[in-house]
């Protein structure tokens, strides 16, 4: 058996049909759904690690079919493999990596498998080089590309460094999507936790139009009386 066919088998014998079905309606999989025909095999992150970890040496052209499958659990898989290879890689290696991801961004889609790896390949990646193309990703149609511009901010963000979160979070603060609203609200959550000033002076100029969601998940840990007047427009 090959490395990959072997992968498959080891994800298959961790399968649980149970958590499966609970995983398949938590990450909305129904017909219209934003994770609409996601199949998943009812494997805890922690397990999809382990297994990740036995298969390190996995080609780009193995990964993607993993990228590319149907399944949940794979896709995850590939990307634990992405992040864990990056780490120990050489310059040329980790631009070969990045490449890949950004050429499957599309295939990172849900908002699990952005949220694991976009900060932990792309931020990383950009970390002290130009980061045009997360406002390129910010623009994009797609859902997950937008996602992936934000989360990967969160690389910056750790490191005190505010700017492309906050215009990022600028540019889509009309956009439609519930997990883009959420995905943006936790970012200016975690910019005040480490500088409440930067955070609330970008609040006090776009609170009252954003959507309800991000302010919620941006104020989130806030006192409960200054909580109440953002959500009361009386800041």
């Amino acid at each position: 058996m090959t490395a990959l066919e072997l992968l498959r088998t080891d994800l298959k014998a961790t399968a649980n049909p149970v958590n499966a079905k609970n995983l398949q309606r938590f990450f909305k999989t129904g017909k219209g759904e934003y994770g609409e025909g996601d199949v998943f095999l009812g494997i805890k992150v922690p397990e999809q690690r382990k297994i990740a970890k036995n298969y390190c040496e996995l080609t780009l052209k193995e990964s993607q079919k993993l990228i590319d499958s149907k399944i949940h659990e794979e896709r995850m898989v590939c990307l634990f493999i992405l992040m864990a290879r990056y780490k120990k890689a050489s310059e040329s290696e980790k631009e070969e990596i990045y490449n890949f991801y950004l050429k499957n961004a599309r295939r990172v889609n849900n908002w699990d498998l952005v949220d694991l790896s976009a900060p932990n390949i792309v931020g990383v990646h950009l970390a002290g080089k130009d980061r045009e193309i997360l406002y390129k990703l910010a623009k994009s149609e797609n859902l997950w590309e937008k996602r992936i511009a934000v989360l990967s901010c969160f690389t910056f963000v750790r490191n005190r460094d505010f700017n492309d979160a906050l215009k990022i979070a600028e540019m889509l603060l009309q956009d439609k999507h519930d997990l883009i609203h959420k995905a943006v609200g936790w970012m200016l959550r975690e910019i005040g936790k480490r500088d409440k000033r930067a955070e609330e002076v970008f609040l006090k100029k776009h609170y009252k139009k954003m959507p309800r969601t991000m302010l919620r998940y941006a104020i989130e840990k806030f006192p409960e009386k200054k909580r109440k007047k953002y959500l009361n427009g009386k800041i």
